[in-house]
């Protein structure tokens, strides 16, 4: 379920409880009118209100990403004003509603005592969306740490592929004799892919700079390979460096260009890497192929063939949410883009 719709789930339920029970008690004990009734209503309305601003203060400037000394003290000042305001509300519905008792409800017991229940509604609010905060994140850092074990084996599979393998040593098989420089640098490239695969962790991000690095020395090891047939070309803006992706995601990207793409091709083709700062500060990556797509990938297709695609998009999710995305299209009738947007920050609370 949508988070933000189990969200205002959540709130009618609870404070359209809060409304029963207190109608509930008051028909039990003295009896109720329909003025009060309405009353107890409003307020109830009140409380979902003013939670919900509450909620819009806390993902507005990001508490839950604070230390905890000042998430408390925040929270503290915060709820304690809200029950001052509750105390206002109470008068101004007591008096819209003609139920305003003036020499029981001014007394400073009876104010102390109204001000303690709001204090302690909205604490209990406050503690019920932390909690669940706490849950949701912690679940999907669960689903993250076991997409990413996945991605990882199914990654080292790909690339200590026996075919994979065999191409590379070729390439450098056909150099030892003819540049042996040349055939050292290849070793090297693999070696330092095959490290990296290995020692990658469970961080959700790493420095776009270290992806670049992986991805440029597949392509160098791919381009001894393919000799002329592959042209790479790099458009990358400085402010691009200021971004942190997921691990491997545009080697995913560039693996399945070069696969399906290049690959396929008599003549070879371009493969070109292009990022930019969007207006919004989102990152842009564009992945340029030669080559076309006969149908359009399955984005949620599961095996073989759509193992590269479908885990960057579940990838996407997992980190970023609805503020990421990926598509994947024809330019032209020569070349395939696959653009991922990733945002500068990412949004955890619900």
């Amino acid at each position: 379920m949508n988070r933000l719709r189990l969200y205002w789930i959540l709130q009618i339920l609870g404070w359209g409880s809060f409304a029963f029970v207190n109608i509930l008690f008051a028909s039990l004990s003295s009896g109720i009118s329909a003025v009060q009734l309405w009353a107890f209503v409003v307020l109830a309305i009140f409380y979902l209100l003013s939670t919900h601003f509450l909620r819009f203060i806390v993902k507005s400037y990001e508490w839950f990403k604070q230390s905890i000394p000042q998430l408390l003290f925040q929270s503290l000042l915060a709820i304690l004003a809200l029950s001052f305001v509750n105390i206002v509300a109470q008068i101004l519905i007591n008096i819209g509603f003609g139920t305003l008792r003036p020499a029981e409800d001014f007394k400073i017991v009876i104010i102390l005592v109204n001000l303690f229940v709001a204090f302690l509604y909205y604490a209990i609010w406050f503690l019920l969306y932390f909690l669940f905060h706490f849950l949701d994140s912690y679940n999907t850092s669960l689903k993250y740490e076991a997409k990413i074990n996945e991605f990882r084996l199914n990654h080292l599979k790909s690339q200590l592929n026996p075919h994979f393998i065999f191409n590379a040593l070729n390439s450098v098989r056909a150099l030892v004799d003819e540049d042996p420089v040349k055939a050292k640098t290849a070793i090297t490239l693999i070696s330092n892919m095959l490290r990296f695969s290995l020692m990658m962790d469970k961080k959700q991000t790493i420095d776009f700079s270290d992806e670049l690095n992986t991805v440029s020395d597949y392509l160098e090891l791919e381009t001894i390979r393919f000799e002329e047939r592959l042209t790479v070309v790099y458009q990358i803006e400085d402010e691009s460096y200021s971004y942190k992706i997921p691990p491997m995601m545009l080697q995913t990207i560039v693996e399945n260009a070069i696969k399906h793409g290049i690959s396929n091709l008599l003549k070879g083709g371009i493969i070109e890497i292009k990022c930019r700062e969007g207006l919004e500060e989102d990152l842009y990556i564009q992945v340029k192929n030669s080559g076309q797509l006969t149908t359009q990938p399955n984005l949620k297709a599961q095996g073989e063939k759509g193992h590269g695609i479908s885990n960057t998009v579940q990838r996407l999710k997992l980190v970023y949410g609805d503020k990421a995305s990926f598509r994947i299209f024809n330019s032209g009738t020569e070349f395939v883009i696959a653009e991922i947007k990733i945002p500068k920050q990412r949004v955890n609370l619900p």
